[in-house]
């Protein structure tokens, strides 16, 4: 199969699975969740070397979130995790007690002061990362409804024309 056939038909099944996801009979505020869900799980993942990522599956089945929305919402929190590092090194600061240190005796101080600097992004991680949660939950579930609303007004013009085209004939 020739290259641009197999790309035209992932667009087409990305396109698909976008216009499912939009439609979630659920809701919006399903998709909102899982969204948040996987923005909230991606902020103290790399710190934790990839394993907060299975904190997505049980958190989108107790909080009742979409699991395609909260892997989006973990994609896209790959994007802006690098900018984030810097806040969330601050507030783990903020939030860890001052005299706080870790030191192994069997391991270099390099070592003692990388697991610090982790720990400090892991808490710093969890704060940020339930805040932005919280702050892209109602944007998204605002303008799913908002979708939702325009597609069935649509609908419902539709069908009334159809209506008034059948009386017609």
């Amino acid at each position: 199969m020739p290259l641009k056939q197999r790309l035209t038909r992932v667009g087409r099944w990305l396109k698909f699975k976008y216009k499912m996801l939009l439609r979630e009979k659920g809701g919006a505020s399903i998709v909102a969740m899982g969204f948040a869900i996987g923005l909230a799980i991606e902020m103290f993942t790399l710190p934790t070397l990839g394993f907060a990522f299975v904190l997505i599956f049980p958190l989108c089945y107790l909080l009742r979130g979409n699991l395609p929305a909260a892997l989006i919402g973990f994609v896209i929190g790959k994007v802006i995790y690098i900018p984030m590092m810097y806040p969330n090194s601050k507030v783990g600061g903020w939030i860890l007690p001052k005299h706080l240190s870790i030191h192994i005796p069997v391991v270099p101080e390099w070592f003692n002061h990388l697991l610090y600097t982790n720990l400090k992004l892991i808490v710093g991680g969890v704060v940020d990362g339930i805040l932005l949660g919280v702050l892209c939950y109602f944007p998204i579930r605002y303008s799913l409804n908002a979708y939702k609303a325009k597609r069935k007004e649509k609908r419902k013009v539709n069908k009334a024309r159809m209506d008034t085209l059948r009386l017609n004939d």
